[in-house]
């Protein structure tokens, strides 16, 4: 048994290799050279069979992620069926799992059996939940029973989880210099934090993190190194808080690759637009280029209910600067559990700034389809324009063309583009 990572060091171009790069703007070949430098990842659970291999990091298209899950307060397995519909339908690379109520075994399985693309989890939420449940103290959780969970949850087939390592007693401390005013807004890093705090010791993930990587190499598991301490406020945006964590995962990131663990980087929330460009140029110098799965980032506070195109601002900005992975956000950001509208909402806004990023990237390829679609406009072929967009059951529902059958109701007789070509 070895890891993608193990067999692209040794030169090896596996079979998920070739699906993964089918359809992007490199060769397989290309693609185990990165993933062998660190550079890209392949997330697949070898206990997990799927069928939309993806990968993710430098050279490819930039990939869109959909948090999944149910709450304390909202627990519904047909609402979760629903909403990974949506997401599929929308055209997500991969979903993350982040219930945390119900059955959370019930629901995971649920997932990994129904989900065609990656699939992904935040292991500390299931053993968090469950004590919460059980009304016993957060505090009381065991290192032992933490990484018992984790193999559990690896075992059954998820392709990358979120790990909070980098919430050290160091960070924590640097955490305390800076007057924040919203000093954790990450569920995982919080209950890290408040475990720590409780028993005056270091986080497990990071004393024990031999351990953890031992778990991840043996069911070929991408450990996405989560940001306890990212910014929730723009006002918070790269402080010494955030930088010091970012210092952890690097280090980190290079101690799993030595062993022979794919591993990326979680990058910051809220962060004012003038700073995204240099907080993604900042992870890939720290972290030695590995891919940045960054959520959002969200370049303003105030735009509640509307906070899928903040991100999706946001996520252009990131991804043309060398972002890799966007994590979406829905409508229903700071507000409530989405529901199956906001999920495709949020993936389509997610698809749109990775597109936008593609762009930007000067990716061989990715302008393509806007050039297509503006010769189908020149020619009014709406037929062409559907096969084009983004979202062409969107368009054909909007669409409302003229008596002539050429311009739409927007101009009519007066089609710029009808007049033009009449000259």
């Amino acid at each position: 048994m070895a890891t993608q990572l193990e067999l692209a060091k040794a030169g090896v171009i596996t079979d998920e290799m070739k699906k993964a790069a089918a359809g992007e703007p490199i060769s397989a070949e290309q693609l185990r050279d990165l993933i062998a430098a660190g550079h890209a990842v392949l997330p697949k659970n070898l206990n997990h069979s799927f069928p939309v291999l993806k990968a993710i990091g430098k050279g490819l298209t930039t990939k869109v992620n959909a948090n999944l899950g149910t709450s304390g307060e909202c627990c519904s397995l047909d609402l979760e069926r629903d909403k990974l519909d949506a997401a599929v339908r929308a055209g997500t690379d991969s979903i993350m799992d982040l219930s945390t109520g119900g059955e959370l075994s019930s629901m995971r399985r649920f997932f990994l059996e129904k989900s065609p693309v990656i699939v992904g989890a935040v292991p500390i939420y299931g053993i968090a939940a469950e004590m919460v449940y059980n009304h016993r103290p957060l505090e009381k959780m065991d290192p032992e029973e933490l990484l018992r969970s984790i193999e559990t949850q690896c075992a059954e087939g998820l392709d990358y989880i979120t790990v909070h390592c980098g919430v050290t007693l160091a960070s924590v401390k640097k955490l305390e210099s800076f007057e924040r005013i919203m000093p954790c807004v990450s569920r995982g890093g919080s209950i890290h934090m408040y475990w720590m705090r409780k028993n005056r010791k270091e986080n497990p993930l990071y004393e024990y993190f031999d351990d953890l990587l031992a778990i991840a190499w043996k069911y070929d598991v991408t450990l996405s190194l989560g940001d306890g301490f990212r910014p929730g406020s723009i006002a918070d945006a790269t402080d010494g808080a955030q930088i010091e964590e970012l210092m952890v995962l690097g280090e980190l990131a290079r101690r799993a690759r030595a062993k022979n663990v794919q591993v990326m980087i979680e990058g910051p929330g809220h962060v004012p637009l003038n700073e995204i460009t240099a907080n993604v140029l900042l992870q890939k110098k720290l972290c030695d280029g590995a891919p940045f799965y960054i959520l959002g980032p969200l370049p303003t506070d105030i735009a509640a209910g509307y906070d899928h195109i903040t991100a999706a601002i946001g996520g252009a900005v990131a991804g043309a600067a060398g972002a890799d992975y966007l994590c979406y956000v829905t409508p229903a950001e700071h507000l409530g559990l989405p529901n199956a509208d906001d999920v495709y909402q949020g993936v389509m806004a997610g698809r749109i700034a990775a597109h936008v990023a593609d762009i930007g990237k000067g990716l061989p390829g990715a302008i393509d389809a806007d050039r297509r679609m503006s010769i189908a406009r020149q020619k009014l072929d709406w037929n062409a324009m559907l096969e084009e967009a983004l979202d062409p059951v969107l368009v054909k529902q909007r669409l409302q063309v003229g008596e002539d059958r050429e311009s739409c109701s927007m101009c009519g007789k007066l089609c710029a583009v009808k007049i033009s070509k009449a000259i």
